[in-house]
């Protein structure tokens, strides 16, 4: 990755020129030519089907014609090129499209779908020319990819959002920072609004599964998604208060269109496989460094006591566990909707099904979907729709630690015993099971429910007075099951285990609200005012028994086992009510001016602070509206200019937090175990809301008549009050408690770029994003300057995510034991030892004394760059993602790299340091299995990554025939991945922030080809 970004900065200098160009391309003049002979076909800009009977003119003359069945046209005409034609069709936007060649493609956008136009805003919508917040919207090419769950669609899409992976397995999730992670222990993911139903994205499991459980969001169907609009600023998501600290993604889903009818199938197979494999010895290799481990330690018993040199020489490779774990997989994805209505009613009604296996054996998810969208006007005031989607998904999920399972087994030992056994575990003193065994044997399959449904009824008083009720539910239900049977090493002393767990929650909204909106003369004014209601309830309860006579009846008979595990429950339950209030002024369409307050009360906080008052307020001014300004428009097509400033809160601290708790133990009383109760928590009646402050200055400017349209916006962010667990004195009987210390700042830029290049027959379009954040601790609790959390540090002035280590200066030489041994730490120093520098200055090493901050987890910036071409049915889009300056500890490499010959390791290993190769950076083989967290296993994590690649192609009338359109299509993801990482992928996190970009184990992402067909009727 040093020699793409850092030489030259030759990804900066390829992207320029990617930027610049459209600019010289639209700066270029055309020669008229003399002939005019024009034909063309006129097609829907969605479904590429084409538009018979458009009417197609010639600006400034009297000269048109109209398309055809198969939607196409053809011209004669005296006039010279290059002319502007204008087309119309019933139900479509009118365009105005600049001819230059005699052969043209025009797509047309439907009126019931210009959601490029507008964006959706908390509690409704806005035209885009309006706005005075920042707001930004997902492309279609980003929408369209083929993934799992849409917050996987996401990644490099926007500018100030950074989308990482979790897991790579099936239905696997995505850690979203928006404008940077302004929380350490609470909530840092954003609040997800799905036609109109908020929802926070958090882990949903019963406790019972091992491994990553399968992400929420994966229940809801891509397909199904017509929008994605992200909140970024305050002035956008202060509408949200206590819940948009840290950013709002407004999901809305497909509707259907007044007169037309669809019927729409699409379905897609794919093919998965590893992008990389890490490097580790084989079984040759592997002796050689167990001989060496075992020499070092018992010089006494020579140099071969673990296999001669003729029992390695025959050992080949040995066994290549990760070969034997990773597959290519499948996927499939198939999706049928029937859309349509008339004036007065709209449907869609639509189900899916999709199968996905995964990269590693016995892993997968599978969902099947309904969705249901009505939207009726039965009175010319009332409007009237309800959106409905039931889901089931089935996951098999990867056993936690099975990744490093995999590459530290030895390559000596097998799968199989000569019986046809497995091999239980590891032979050598490292107790660890057999991964294949695990993998192929262990029961841990997750079931979801899941129901989401809204409705809303909303009457017109008079013009422009609307009152609007809607209810919503979302109901979850997750079944848990996992059985470990007797012949693995894991149930081997338990004769086996099984246990079952269901995790059911329900949580219900309501929203009462009333807007205005009226123009009067230059003045345009809209008020919004509401009061919203939602309540949750969890139950949770998990069951299970081991030592069981037989494997085949697994979790299905838990009485069965001899020894009862002991059950648990759970119950928890909040209550959010909230008052919201909305002004937006316009003044001929010059000057805009927007105010917002909400106000929330949340069961979650202390009694004495349980609401909190959120408001917002934000200007913009149209420059190019201006009167003095027609002067400058053929150069500058628009110019506005934006500013705002509010405040958020962040109430993802879970439940009963300010209250006093108690938990269940066992004791002896009267030689009796029997049960009491104890305290575990002290209440605080103080403990209130995270409120972020946050300022936003933007600037928006279209070129070469908006053909090219840049976005700039900066912004400074700072978050008081954090919830962190302080320690409070001993004599209170705790160690400490939760309460509102500290504060974090995120400052940033973030640059948008789109870019119409060509238009016309060719159409190619650009869109570019990039963002700059910088995080950084601004005070902790109690005056104190720092705490250590595990391999991190949070510490006043560093951001978040600073990894806390001990720095490596070399190996220690033969006959430097006197001067330089006391810097490796050990007792009794040897030849082939790691060094490590005295950053505390004391004369001496110890791993607790001179700990630095030896890197950071938080990116410089993150980038997107997208190409949309058309040509004459064909389309393609190329999707580029990046992200620079970001590090990652590598867990697995800090394993791989022990040398003990306790457990294999990593292909660095063949360098290490003996007397014969006496190497500067590679330590010796020894058997000391006690690691050293240093500089060493942080790694560089930036990369380049094509992302998406798709083909398609529209066939021609000629061949669909009666079939409105037959769409054909071929994707690549994660294509190329340029990275200087070592690990299996360089895109992941931990999902927490205080300890993000560690790579423990995580689930490999995969490359993927997959082809498909969209048939219209």
């Amino acid at each position: 990755m040093k020699k793409i970004i850092h030489g030259g900065n030759l990804v900066f200098t390829g992207l320029s020129l990617l930027l610049l160009l459209p600019a010289l391309l639209l700066a270029q003049g055309t020669t008229p030519l003399i002939k005019s002979h024009l034909s063309g076909i006129v097609i829907d800009a969605k479904t590429r089907e084409p538009l018979p009977g458009a009417a197609v003119n010639i600006k400034g003359t009297t000269h048109g014609v109209a398309t055809d069945a198969e939607g196409r046209f053809a011209f004669v005409t005296g006039q010279k090129f290059p002319y502007t034609l204008i087309v119309s069709y019933i139900g479509y936007k009118k365009a105005e499209i600049i001819a230059n060649t005699g052969s043209i493609t025009i797509a047309l956008e439907s009126v019931q779908a210009q959601l490029n136009d507008v964006v959706v805003v908390g509690y409704g919508v806005q035209k885009k020319s309006d706005l005075t917040g920042a707001i930004a919207s997902v492309g279609n090419a980003q929408l369209k990819q083929p993934v799992s769950s849409i917050d996987q669609a996401l990644k490099g899409a926007v500018s100030g959002v950074q989308v990482t992976q979790t897991s790579g397995q099936p239905g696997g999730g995505v850690s979203i920072r928006i404008r940077g992670g302004s929380s350490i222990q609470g909530g840092n993911e954003p609040l997800y609004v799905i036609d109109g139903f908020p929802i926070y994205n958090s882990s949903i499991t019963a406790g019972v599964i091992s491994g990553v459980p399968a992400n929420p969001l994966a229940s809801i169907n891509p397909a199904d998604i017509e929008s994605i609009d992200i909140l970024k600023d305050a002035s956008a998501t202060a509408i949200y208060g206590s819940r948009g600290a840290n950013g709002v993604v407004i999901i809305s889903t497909k509707k259907g269109k007044a007169d037309r009818n669809n019927i729409v199938y699409e379905g897609s197979y794919a093919s998965q496989t590893l992008r990389k494999k890490v490097d580790v010895l084989n079984a040759h290799d592997f002796a050689i460094l167990r001989n060496d481990a075992l020499y070092d330690t018992n010089p006494a018993k020579g140099k071969y006591q673990y296999l001669s040199q003729q029992q390695i020489d025959q050992l080949g490779a040995g066994t290549d566990w990760q070969d034997a774990a990773f597959r290519t997989a499948g996927s499939q994805n198939h999706q049928l909707s029937i859309s349509g209505g008339n004036a007065k009613t709209r449907y869609l009604l639509s189900g899916n099904y999709f199968t996905q296996d995964g990269i590693i054996r016995n892993t997968d998810f599978d969902r099947i979907s309904l969705r249901a969208n009505v939207d009726a006007n039965p009175l010319d005031n009332l409007k009237i729709s309800a959106s409905f989607t039931a889901s089931k998904s089935d996951a098999n999920v990867a056993p936690s630690g099975i990744i490093n399972s995999l590459l530290i087994m030895p390559p000596t030992a097998t799968i199989y015993e000569p019986d046809g056994s497995y091999t239980l575990r590891n032979p050598f003193e490292n107790i660890f099971a057999n991964p294949i065994a695990t993998l192929n044997e262990t029961q841990n399959k997750s079931t979801a429910n899941r129901l989401l449904a809204t409705g809303f009824a909303e009457y017109s008083i008079i013009d422009g007075l609307n009152i609007k009720i809607l209810f919503g539910t979302d109901v979850n239900n997750t079944v848990e099951k996992s059985y470990t049977p007797s012949y693995i090493y894991e149930g081997s002393q338990t004769k086996g285990i099984a246990a079952r767990g269901t995790y059911n929650a329900y949580s219900w909204l309501n929203e009462n609200t009333i807007s205005y909106s009226h123009a009067f003369g230059k003045h345009h004014l809209d008020a919004l005012a509401g009061f919203t209601q939602q309540e949750f309830n969890m139950e949770q309860v998990t069951a299970g028994s081991r030592l069981f006579v037989t494997d085949d009846l697994s979790y299905n008979s838990l009485e069965s086992g001899a020894t009862i595990d002991r059950p648990s429950s759970d119950a928890s339950a909040w209550v959010l009510h909230s008052y919201l209030a909305r002004v937006n002024y316009n003044y001929n369409n010059r000057y805009y001016l927007t105010a917002s307050i909400r106000s929330d009360g949340s069961s979650r906080f202390g009694k004495g602070n349980k609401w909190g008052n959120f408001p917002s307020a934000a200007a913009s001014w149209r420059v190019s509206n201006e009167p003095f300004f027609k002067s400058w428009s053929r150069r500058i097509s628009d110019l506005k200019i934006r500013a705002s400033f509010g405040t958020t809160g962040n109430l993802e601290i879970g439940e009963y937090q300010s209250l006093a708790t108690l938990y269940s133990l066992g004791y002896l009383f009267n030689g009796n175990v029997v049960t009491g109760f104890a305290p575990s928590r002290i209440p605080n009646d103080q403990l209130g809301w995270e409120t972020t402050y946050q300022y936003n200055g933007g600037i928006d400017v279209g070129l070469f008549d908006n053909r090219l349209n840049i976005s700039l916006d900066a912004y400074y962010k700072r978050t008081s009050n954090l919830l962190l667990n302080v320690e409070i004195p001993w004599t209170s009987g705790f160690a400490s408690s939760l309460q509102n210390f500290g504060t974090v700042g995120n400052k940033g830029l973030e640059v948008t770029v789109n870019s119409k290049n060509f238009i016309g027959d060719f159409n190619w379009n650009t869109d570019f994003n990039i963002s700059f954040n910088r995080n950084k601790v601004l005070t902790i609790g109690n005056g104190a300057s720092s705490y250590i959390s595990g391999n991190y540090i949070i510490k006043v002035g560093e951001p978040l995510g600073s990894f806390y280590g001990n720095v490596t200066d070399g190996i220690l030489q033969t006959g430097e034991e006197k001067d330089k041994g006391k810097y490796t730490g050990n007792a009794s120093p040897k030849p082939g030892d790691r060094l490590y520098k005295d950053i505390s200055g004391d004369g001496t090493f110890t791993t607790a004394n001179d700990r630095t901050i030896i890197g950071n987890a938080q990116p410089d910036f993150i980038f997107g760059l997208t190409n949309n071409f058309a040509w004459h049915g064909f389309n393609l889009s190329i999707f580029l993602q990046g992200s620079y300056g970001n590090q990652i500890l590598n867990t697995n490499r800090q394993n791989l790299e022990l040398f003990t010959g306790q457990q294999n390791a990593a292909a660095s290993a063949l360098d290490r340091w003996t007397p014969e190769h006496p190497s500067q950076t590679i330590p010796r083989a020894k058997l000391d299995p006690a690691p050293v967290f240093s500089d060493r296993f942080i790694e560089d994590g930036s990369f380049l990554r094509v992302r998406n690649v798709t083909l398609g192609y529209t066939l021609p009338k000629a061949i669909s025939g009666k079939i409105s359109a037959i769409n054909l299509y071929v994707t690549a993801q994660n294509l190329l991945t340029w990275t200087s990482y070592s690990g299996f992928d360089p895109e992941i996190t931990s999902g927490s922030n205080v300890s993000p970009g560690t790579d423990a184990g995580i689930y490999p992402v995969s490359r993927t080809l997959s082809a498909g067909v969209r048939v219209t009727l």
